[in-house]
């Protein structure tokens, strides 16, 4: 491959987080683009540039792995996110796929399989553990209206809102002074968290509520 990807470890454990960016420097097609101890770091190390794939504790102090998440996702982060836990519980995972991670792995997958899921991560795959693989199947079935609708960060509502009334991604962006590309993003995570085929699937949902 040409450039290596970019890595930004978000963990709270000082000595995990050492430990996975050690792992991530010992293949040449990786390189640390960053590390944080919290969500509040992490939103502030991708205020400039953003890196190729971030990997995500869920249970944190403070902002949890979901939160921190939900506020890359609000400010229009276009990398792929992978969860790196210890939880393998249903409900976990199920949350954080909906929610836009791109990946769901367990902290005791072997190395050598971490970094090979991570380079699917950036040929377009979702990535999650063998163990929890059969909770997906829960993702097709039918998602509560109203649940999903309380997931929405207040940005998305906004943007669905706007796409209610018939709006294209361009006349969205410039009535929220935002890029178009940043809307592309958003509509994105709305159609996963939804569960949706089109957005005007989406659309008539949310009206219908």
């Amino acid at each position: 491959m040409g450039k290596p990807y970019s890595v930004l470890v978000i963990d709270d454990h000082p000595l995990l987080r050492r430990g996975i960016c050690q792992l991530v420097t010992s293949d040449s097609d990786f390189t640390l683009f960053g590390e944080a101890g919290s969500g509040l770091d992490a939103l502030s190390a991708v205020t400039d540039n953003e890196p190729d794939i971030i990997l995500l504790d869920l249970n944190m102090k403070g902002m949890t792995g979901l939160d921190t998440l939900n506020a890359l996702r609000q400010e229009g982060v276009t990398s792929r996110i992978v969860i790196l836990t210890v939880s393998d519980a249903k409900q976990d995972v199920i949350r954080l796929v909906r929610a836009g991670a791109d990946g769901y792995l367990l902290k005791d997958t072997e190395p050598d399989l971490l970094l090979e899921m991570l380079k699917n991560a950036m040929l377009g795959h979702r990535v999650i553990s063998d163990t929890v693989q059969e909770y997906l199947s829960e993702l097709n079935s039918s998602v509560n209206e109203q649940e999903w609708l309380e997931n929405l960060t207040p940005r998305e509502l906004e943007i669905l809102q706007h796409l209610a009334e018939g709006q294209s991604n361009r006349i969205v962006a410039e009535q929220l002074h935002i890029s178009e590309g940043t809307v592309k993003v958003h509509v994105k995570n709305l159609l996963r968290k939804a569960n949706a085929k089109s957005r005007t699937e989406m659309a008539v949902r949310y009206l219908n509520q």
